[in-house]
């Protein structure tokens, strides 16, 4: 099965190892495609562990699994990614993700900001287009 972060590799290859705390992302983008990956699979406690402690919407995790379930996601398409590689401690990816919510097709477009700490890439905030 392709990954659904639309990486073109087989999931067992891509997301599926880092969905599974079998390791971790070593780039920004690809925490972003793991992140994707979570929310199509609704791997709520990856989506908290890997957002960062200071913007972590710890008391939403209830509206979060509930809204992740009640979309179909479709793909995600990454536009551009900056910084973020295995050496840098920021890293910026913009991307849409498309979804059918009550039978239409939306999409969220975002610039997310990743920092890493410890050697851990996670997701701090994001800009909305």
């Amino acid at each position: 099965m392709k990954c659904y972060c639309n990486s073109g590799k087989e999931f067992e290859q891509c997301c599926e190892p880092f969905l599974l705390n079998k390791k971790t992302p070593d780039t920004a983008e690809k925490l972003m495609r793991s992140r994707y990956s979570a929310f199509v699979t609704a791997n709520i406690n990856y989506l908290l562990n890997t957002h960062h402690k200071t913007t972590r919407p710890t008391k939403d995790r209830k509206n979060i699994l509930k809204w992740t379930k009640s979309v179909v996601w479709q793909r995600l398409e990454v536009i551009k990614s900056q910084q973020g590689t295995p050496i840098d401690l920021e890293g910026f990816v913009e991307f849409k993700a498309f979804y059918l919510e009550n039978g239409k097709l939306e999409f969220i477009h975002e610039n997310s900001r990743f920092v890493k700490e410890d050697n851990l890439w996670y997701y701090i905030s994001g800009t909305h287009h």
